[in-house]
């Protein structure tokens, strides 16, 4: 297949009109808000899956890292076909695919059947977000690019805020089949809405490396090792770019770490409060929401601040979060390791989530600031796979097992101290970061003859 490419001039590169860019901020925005209710609708059920399966709490934290592993196992295969397709159209295919997937959890007679749909969820979800922050990286200009993106990742929280709320909800009054089947309905609505609106960029030209006066090779058609030598020789200027900032990957696996906090918090305060506040279900639920919505407002507040200090402070995109970070792990070691359940804790546990995410907005604005638009989603998708298999994944099923063999409140109390490290390698990332920023700019566009791809 023949892709339209282009080649990337940083002075025609202009952001959208803005009554364009902010209706298609609005349409993405809503369909991660769909994103995470589908995800996290799960984490409110567990009461009443634990006792209709009777489940341990290991096999209810892997109804929630299912969905992050097979996100970070398709993220980047993903993200790359929608960097040299169509960013639109894979969306759609996107939405589709886990809006059904979720309603398929409804008809589920086991846990292994409701496991393997939760996987398809994951998968279906697995390039969404990075797809959609390298969309509106082109919408809009790159001073606001923290903002834009810290307002497009709040969805995710507010998602959240409603899946635990609605999954609780509907459980407790017409079970938790029910749950699963309404949430997945709005999605496959917005998916034809964002397909009729939503126009593609075109697909940006690879950078070129090449000395002056050296003209690229023309690929062979041969067989066998041929086509295999054709695919390493188109990949290799995709893998080359990736690795070239090392601010990216620094960055990528503190925000890794950093998830891990809030992938557990997320997942088992429904049922902390269900066990050592004596609170049903739904109000677990609506309790919790409180805390992931003080989240939101953390992504949202310190997207704004980083983008507001970087005329003082041009590394202000990586010291934000990792300042937010340290006082994350203080928040939360105090909380669950020294304080009593009760007002006092609870409120330290809003003060911590308003501090947990600190790097989402922030870190992602500076992974595709550092790296070409070429490979602006696949860039991005590293970062959710270190989010996702560091973090999301794996907090859910550490907090899981630390909780079978030593209580709910130990893990809570341990996992926090990952934010250290996540802070640590923060401040790593900010000393190439500047460096990095301005080696963008002076990469030659590719040669359309060189890099234009053979027709299948």
């Amino acid at each position: 297949m023949a892709l339209p490419y282009i080649a990337y001039d940083p002075v025609a590169d202009r952001p959208a009109p803005r009554r364009y860019a902010w209706s298609v901020f609005a349409i993405l925005f809503a369909l991660m808000v769909v994103d995470y209710v589908d995800r996290q609708v799960v984490v409110s059920m567990f009461p009443h899956l634990k006792a209709y399966w009777d489940l341990s709490d290991s096999q209810l934290g892997g109804l929630v890292s299912i969905v992050s592993i097979t996100v970070a196992l398709g993220a980047v295969p993903l993200s790359l076909l929608a960097d040299r397709w169509s960013r639109v159209k894979s969306i759609f295919l996107m939405v589709l695919i886990w809006s059904l997937a979720c309603i398929s959890c409804a008809f589920a007679t086991s846990y292994w059947q409701l496991l393997g749909a939760r996987g398809v969820v994951g998968m279906g979800e697995a390039a969404y977000g990075t797809v959609g922050a390298a969309l509106l990286a082109t919408l809009f200009p790159l001073r606001m690019r923290s903002t834009v993106l810290g307002g497009f990742f709040a969805a995710a929280t507010m998602g959240s805020v409603l899946g635990v709320m609605l999954g609780g909800f509907i459980a407790e009054r017409w079970g938790w089949q029910a749950g699963f089947g309404a949430v997945g309905v709005p999605g496959l609505l917005l998916c034809f809405v964002f397909l009729l609106i939503v126009r593609d960029y075109k697909t940006v030209a690879l950078p070129s490396r090449m000395q002056p006066g050296h003209k690229p090779k023309t690929a062979t058609r041969t067989r066998g090792r041929g086509r295999l030598r054709k695919l390493i020789t188109a990949l290799s200027p995709v893998i080359a770019e990736l690795r070239r900032p090392r601010t990216a990957l620094l960055a990528c696996i503190g925000a890794g770490f950093n998830l891990l906090v809030v992938s557990t918090t997320w997942a088992w305060l429904p049922s902390f409060f269900n066990r050592y506040y004596g609170l049903a279900p739904d109000q677990a639920g609506v309790k919790t929401a409180l805390v992931v919505l003080a989240g939101g407002v953390g992504t949202l507040l310190w997207s704004v601040v980083a983008d507001r200090l970087m005329s003082r402070l041009p590394r202000a995109r990586l010291q934000v979060p990792a300042v937010t970070a340290i006082l994350t792990a203080v928040f939360m070691i105090t909380a669950f390791a020294i304080l009593p359940p009760g007002n006092a804790q609870f409120a330290l546990i809003i003060a911590g989530s308003l501090m947990m995410t600190g790097s989402v907005g922030t870190v992602d604005a500076v992974v595709i600031d550092v790296m070409h638009p070429s490979v602006r989603a696949t860039a991005a998708s590293i970062l959710s796979l270190m989010r996702n298999l560091f973090g999301l994944a794996a907090g859910p099923l550490l907090a899981g097992a630390l909780s079978d063999a030593y209580g709910l409140p130990f893990a809570m109390s341990v996992i926090p101290l990952v934010c250290f490290v996540a802070a640590a390698l923060y401040m790593l990332a900010a000393r190439s970061y500047e460096s990095d920023l301005k080696n963008v700019d002076t990469v030659t566009p590719a040669r359309a003859g060189g890099l234009e791809p053979q027709a299948a």
